[in-house]
């Protein structure tokens, strides 16, 4: 007798967990949580479009907005691989490239490491380009932003 109370009261357990369970997959479709990205709500559960290509203007530049603004890449950055084994970048933005490619040479910090040696190549700490420069490109922002530019550079 025992043992058939305790079937029927795990039973029961069972069945509450699975109503329970039913009731929040109903409230909250996808499995998101009620959490919302920047690009709007989507379910896990269903494929979105991908997003347009952004534009990337050759045109025209953008102007530094602070003080130390690590510069904007004029150009598209597709298919460039910056790794631990290769880096795109430096193929025209290196000393040795640069006045061949009619590039931007890349700073003479970039060759300093962290005990400021001046190295013949470029810092660990620096080789990864696309941490800090990011291509300038046409899209709109996701926020909005209330960003002032420092006066100096107005």
């Amino acid at each position: 007798m025992k043992k058939f109370i305790i079937a029927l009261m795990s039973a029961g357990v069972l069945f509450t967990g699975v109503l329970q369970a039913e009731d929040a997959v109903n409230s909250n479709p996808g499995g998101i949580g009620g959490v919302e990205s920047l690009r709007g709500a989507s379910e896990l559960e269903t494929t979105r479009p991908a997003d347009d290509f952004k534009r990337y203007p050759k045109d025209h530049t953008l102007e530094s907005d602070y003080v130390y603004q690590p510069p904007l890449v004029p150009h598209s950055i597709r298919n460039y691989e910056v790794s631990l084994n290769a880096n795109k970048c430096l193929a025209c933005h290196s000393w040795k490239n640069a006045k061949e490619m009619n590039a931007t040479k890349i700073s003479v910090t970039h060759y300093v490491n962290r005990e400021d040696q001046v190295l013949s190549d470029v810092s660990p700490r620096r080789y990864f380009c696309l941490q800090c420069h990011v291509p300038q490109a046409d899209a709109k922002p996701l926020i909005e932003n209330t960003f002032q530019r420092v006066d100096s550079l107005r």
